[in-house]
């Protein structure tokens, strides 16, 4: 799932964005809050990670905006200012959750995993592919293939979920590349090559369909 943290502090946003993109997020990270906001009125992020102490535009503006033009992501506020007051105010503007500095990675992730939940809706978690040899629940992020529950890291489940959900689409490197390893990674666009050979491993080689100048899919 694509995630934008928007965070000034990189001594915050730097590790937090590790652990995140470790647990399968797809994150872009902004540093100010009109960069924020340019970002998160595409639309493309499900989930928005916003501190409020931000240089240029606060995160309360920063979601005010949002919610005026119509952005209906989940929004949770990451702050030191942990005052009730602020709080009741977070909320108001349209925030989802809050969480005060300094916070536990574990405690992050579970509310993150909440969020999802939500914007996913609670009726159907769960999603099948690869004429129904594979599952995907989108709640728990666990991946079955016939009948067994496979080990898989965070960014093979979240290479599995980005294909899972678009079956029949085919992606090019670039844009797995983008979905699950985020618009600021510098790497080689052959990495998503690898992590189809785990994929292909761990569920069964015709898994993952290829096929040059096309990219990667799965089958509905």
């Amino acid at each position: 799932m694509r995630l934008l943290l928007v965070e000034d502090d990189p001594r915050i946003a730097q590790p937090t964005t590790g652990v995140l993109r470790e647990a399968g997020y797809a994150v872009t990270w902004a540093q100010t809050g009109p960069e924020g906001l340019e970002a998160a009125m595409l639309g493309e992020y499900p989930l928005i990670v916003l501190d409020v102490m931000l240089p240029g535009l606060d995160g309360f503006e920063v979601a005010r905006e949002l919610r005026a033009g119509g952005v209906d992501s989940a929004i949770l506020f990451l702050t030191a200012r942990g005052e009730l007051a602020d709080r009741i105010e977070g909320l108001d503007l349209g925030g989802d959750a809050y969480l005060v500095k300094p916070f536990a990675m574990p405690e992050l992730l579970a509310t993150l995993r909440a969020l999802s939940r939500r914007e996913r809706g609670q009726g159907a978690p769960r999603v099948t592919f690869a004429n129904g040899r594979g599952t995907l629940d989108t709640v728990a992020r666990t991946v079955g293939w016939d009948g067994q529950e496979i080990s898989v890291t965070g960014r093979e489940y979240a290479l599995i979920e980005a294909l899972a959900l678009a079956p029949e689409r085919w992606f090019t490197r670039e844009e797995l590349l983008d979905r699950v390893w985020g618009p600021e990674f510098g790497g080689e666009a052959r990495i998503v090559d690898v992590y189809v050979r785990y994929v292909r491993r761990k569920l069964a080689p015709e898994a993952v369909a290829s096929e040059r100048g096309r990219g990667y899919r799965i089958e509905k």
